[in-house]
């Protein structure tokens, strides 16, 4: 097929059209990008060429995370801003590329296009597409983007309502219980959250890892359990928990356990029932929705609510925009709501960025006096000078950052890449690197070519040269580790199912210890290939077998399988467990552990046939890596730049380590690139949640089924 001429692309639909099609045999766009311009043509044949260029722009621009379609901004660097001819796609020099066609289009120009009423509206209608200001969305991701500011206006009014049921005296003394007594001079921030909680049915804790998010949320939900009982009502609150993903919502079942357990209650009856009355089962967001296989829809909605009284999703900066809008939706008008995560980790794999959004000036406070007036009263804490805004907005008042890490102190290399990489502070990077001997929890290695011997050193061995020895003997692990532990406490063929299970988890443990995280998933740097090269790397020393399944070969399951209980991202290890055939005489067959995941310690045997969507795991994506934690992690750059490097990428990466960080470079120049680019996804809820104007309600508002 002959390249469409720029010249001609705009001239008619079915140029366009015909354009948009090679684009798609140039892997440009996806194919439902071109369908759904090809759509609006068959419904509304005079639809101008503009018009249907904008339509499958925003449709990309969906498949890309971005809620809609910048204008302004494809106008200004359409190259940058669309991605067109995207990173490592087919470049044919004869095709038209999107800036060819804006070239010389003025954002009037654009406008005027998409003044057509039976397929552009500003959200009253039921168009397919909305436009509104320098925006262009498909009607579904503006609409979501008005429930759910909506529904955050309307929690935000009842602020006074529900302050002025509190008793001052009851919360200060329970306060003082859960946190100790005040420090006069500091700011317990842990203290404030809980406190600001309390006090709303809307509420956002922030922070970077080990800034006690866990512990704070399940001492606020012993205050809110403590003021409901102890102010007449005879049933404690509803309370639920929930994740978007079952490795998130696993690490926070273990999590609370323990934490509930630590609260500082009182010995007597009223301790007891409140410790009874805090849930310690966490469940996904799609399970406690009720999701419908094959739908977007849930069964919790506005018509149907979840029957609760207090909800807490944790690692909230997964949450795209369709998911969140359905917990809004689905929660009883009544009900708190709590979101836990970090403002700073990747956004979302689908479309949005809300806790990002939400979260935007959560860093400098802007607590108004009122706000902090009444803060004092009922928690003696002090709002600092600096975090005071006589201009703070409502939604100011009920975000609190956590500031302090209880596990990167100031000392920790680790926690100060964090933050460096945070700020975006490249020469502080290069400060915490520079060679001057090696560092106790941080090493950045620089590779030389693709066959350098110190991945497989950092892979294999976990690379302990490279860092300062600990003082307690205690040194970095790679995956020879967990399999050697393997090898080295199997049951035997005589072991019982306890013993089976002992194994099991201790190896599942010893796993955890290390993980390869990568940027992108193809090519020698990417997943796919790394995975290849560890089974070789290992296999070489004699630590797995061949073929496609093998003892120790490790799993990540990529979708939810609730018939077998397990959830996307849970990650198990192949075992040959000891079993009995028919005859009764002791045998093995291969067995994937997973670790139940409720904090009880148990461990779940699936058969590999069973096991449909899943990948082995001996690298993974940091995407992918979102609510987990590991002893070293280690993640490898790509040799070149790329869109996907970005500044919350390197700092998902980073917090996922406990106690050791390898940083892989394949090429100079690459890191430096990624802290200076940062994650903008196109949104409109940021202005929307802090704007003047009240959200508007569009054809089918109330209906989010």
């Amino acid at each position: 097929m002959s390249a469409v001429p720029e010249s001609l692309a705009l001239d008619s639909a079915e140029g366009l059209l015909k354009l948009l099609g090679q684009w798609v045999e140039q892997g440009w766009l996806r194919a439902l990008d071109r369908a759904f311009a090809g759509f609006l043509h068959e419904q509304v044949p005079d639809a101008p060429p503009l018009l249907l260029l904008g339509a499958a722009l925003a449709s990309h621009q969906l498949g890309r995370g971005h809620v809609c379609l910048d204008l302004d901004a494809a106008l200004a660097d359409p190259d940058r801003t669309l991605s067109l001819p995207p990173d490592g796609a087919l470049q044919d020099r004869s095709l038209a590329r999107p800036g060819d066609l804006l070239r010389g289009l003025t954002a009037s120009g654009w406008a005027a296009a998409l003044e057509h009423k039976d397929l552009v509206g500003p959200g009253v209608a039921g168009t397919p597409l909305v436009h509104t200001g320098r925006r262009l969305y498909l009607r579904r991701f503006w609409e979501c983007e008005q429930r759910i500011a909506a529904a955050m206006h309307q929690r935000l009014g009842a602020t006074g309502e529900l302050r002025a049921g509190l008793d001052p005296a009851l919360m200060r003394s329970w306060l003082d219980r859960l946190f100790g007594p005040v420090r006069p001079g500091t700011t317990d921030w842990q203290r404030v959250a809980s406190a600001l909680a309390a006090g709303g049915s809307f509420a956002v804790i922030t922070g970077g890892p080990g800034t006690g998010k866990t512990t704070t949320v399940v001492r606020l939900l012993a205050l809110l359990q403590a003021l409901n009982l102890q102010t007449g009502s005879a049933a404690p609150l509803r309370i639920r928990m929930a994740a978007p993903t079952g490795k998130a919502a696993a690490r926070l079942n273990a999590s609370v356990a323990g934490a509930v357990h630590q609260l500082p209650l009182p010995e007597d009856a009223t301790g007891v029932r409140i410790r009874a009355a805090i849930p310690t089962e966490v469940s996904t967001v799609h399970r406690l929705l009720g999701s419908r296989p094959g739908t977007r829809h849930f069964r919790h909605h506005p018509a149907n609510p979840l029957p609760l009284d207090v909800l807490v999703v944790d690692e909230a900066s997964m949450m795209d925009l369709e998911l969140m809008t359905a917990v809004f939706q689905a929660l009883p008008p009544t009900a708190r709501l709590i979101l836990l995560g970090d403002r700073d980790q990747l956004a979302s794999v689908e479309a949005g960025a809300v806790l990002s959004e939400v979260c935007a000036r959560a860093g400098d406070g802007h607590y108004t006096v009122a706000t902090a007036g009444w803060l004092e009263a009922v928690s003696g804490e002090a709002i600092p000078g600096w975090a005071l805004d006589p201009g703070g907005m409502p939604l100011d008042q009920h975000i609190v950052m956590l500031r302090q890490s209880y596990r990167f102190g100031e000392a920790s290399a680790i926690g100060r890449l964090a933050r460096a990489v945070n700020a975006g502070d490249v020469e502080g990077v290069h400060a915490i690197t520079a060679d001057g001997g090696p560092l106790a929890d941080l090493a950045r290695i620089r590779l030389q070519g693709a066959d350098a011997s110190e991945l497989e050193r950092c892979v294999v061995h976990g690379g302990a040269e490279f860092f300062r020895p600990a003082a307690d003997g205690a040194g970095p692990s790679g995956y020879a580790d967990y399999l050697r532990l393997m090898a080295a406490e199997d049951p035997g063929d005589q072991g019982d199912s306890a013993a089976a299970e002992s194994w099991a988890r201790r190896v599942l443990e010893a796993h955890a210890g290390f993980q390869l995280l990568c940027a992108v998933r193809h090519g020698p740097w990417g997943v796919e290939g790394l995975n290849r090269r560890a089974e070789t790397a290992l296999r070489a020393q004699g630590l797995i077998g061949g073929g496609v399944w093998y003892p120790g070969r490790p799993v990540i399951v990529t979708a939810n399988d609730y018939g077998l209980g397990l959830m996307n991202g849970d990650i198990g290890v192949t075992l040959a467990m000891p079993v009995r055939d028919a005859g009764g005489r002791p045998t093995r067959a291969l067995r994937v552990a997973f670790p139940v995941g409720d904090g009880s310690g148990r461990v779940r045997w699936i058969q590999p046939s069973r096991l449909v969507q899943i990948e082995t795991v001996y690298a993974m994506t940091v995407h992918k890596a979102q609510g987990s934690e590991f002893d070293h992690a280690a993640l490898l750059l790509p040799d070149r730049e790329s869109p996907i490097l970005t500044r919350e990428l390197l700092y998902t990466a980073i917090t996922r380590a406990r106690r050791w960080f390898t940083l892989l470079e394949p090429r100079a120049g690459v890191l430096e690139q990624a802290i200076l680019r940062r994650v903008v996804r196109g949104s409109g809820l940021g202005e929307a949640l802090r704007g003047s104007g009240e959200p508007q309600a569009g054809q089918g508002f109330g209906d989010a089924r």
